[in-house]
């Protein structure tokens, strides 16, 4: 292991063994001090009483949420998104202020939003003109609080359109054109980028400054590093040199339990430095 970056647990796909509140003091006793999560709630504006046992549930663990996804829809049943679903546009914004709200609360520095998958009603053009409105009004919202909205390229979904480093950039270009703002940035998912078919080490060499966050999965299985074929801690250190000085996210699916998952990483690498 060559590279000094930092790694987090992303709690939605790790210790799912657990209850959603459990997962953060789970993580920190496995000796990570930061974690990230997809949006922990079943609705885009949950109660305040749910909102506020999350909010302890991570503050109790003495961990850092260095990441929080905006509510993106059924994940299980498919939806990757509401930035882009027009049918669900006002249930974005709501959800904005919510999210950053938690953000403030919890020093977050990082929120992805899902593009969303294409819809049947209506054109691709009114999709993507939606999302750069919704993912301005996500900038400008966390602009507020220091934080940054990411961009990601997903595989296995096959009506989700951005696919790619260059898919996503062509969003953050017209975003930033749009509204000024330049606290938006691309998740560099190693995985999708490599599942997808884009070339990971051209992306890392070429935009590595535009990289604002990055999450780990080797492939095939989409499981933790060492159990597939990617060159995962190559290109962290690729990364590194390149000037990328922010996580790596663990946003993998465990191929036995998440506790037995964490063999590839020393102890002593988990906790931040």
């Amino acid at each position: 292991m060559t590279h000094s970056l930092n790694y987090a647990v992303n709690c939605s796909l790790l210790f799912t063994e657990l209850p959603i509140l459990e997962r953060a003091a789970a993580s920190k006793e496995a000796g990570f001090d930061a974690i990230e999560f997809w949006w922990p709630f079943a609705e885009a504006v949950p109660s305040d009483k749910d909102v506020d046992a999350f909010v302890a549930s991570v503050q109790n663990a003495g961990v850092q949420l260095i990441g929080l996804n905006f509510f993106a829809g059924d994940m299980p049943g498919g939806d990757r998104g509401l930035v882009s679903w027009p049918a669900r546009a006002a249930e974005f914004k709501d959800n904005i202020d919510v999210t950053v709200g938690i953000g403030e609360r919890l020093g977050i520095k990082a929120f992805n939003a899902l593009y969303g998958n294409r819809v049947d009603d209506a054109t691709a053009e009114q999709q993507d003109e939606l999302a750069v409105e919704n993912l301005s009004a996500a900038a400008v919202a966390a602009a507020r609080i220091g934080a940054t909205i990411l961009v990601e390229p997903v595989s296995g979904a096959p009506r989700y359109p951005l696919l790619t480093a260059a898919d996503c950039l062509g969003v953050i270009d017209k975003v930033q054109a749009h509204s000024g703002v330049s606290n938006i940035g691309l998740l560099a998912d190693l995985y999708h980028l490599a599942v997808n078919g884009d070339n990971v080490d051209k992306v890392i060499a070429e935009h590595t400054a535009r990289i604002a966050h990055v999450q780990i999965a080797d492939n095939p299985g989409r499981n933790e590093p060492g159990t597939g074929e990617l060159p995962i801690d190559e290109q962290l250190t690729a990364l590194e040199a390149n000037g990328y000085r922010g996580w790596a996210a663990l946003e993998y699916k465990p191929s036995g339990s998440t506790v037995d998952s964490f063999g590839w990483l020393p102890r002593e690498r988990r906790a931040a430095k």
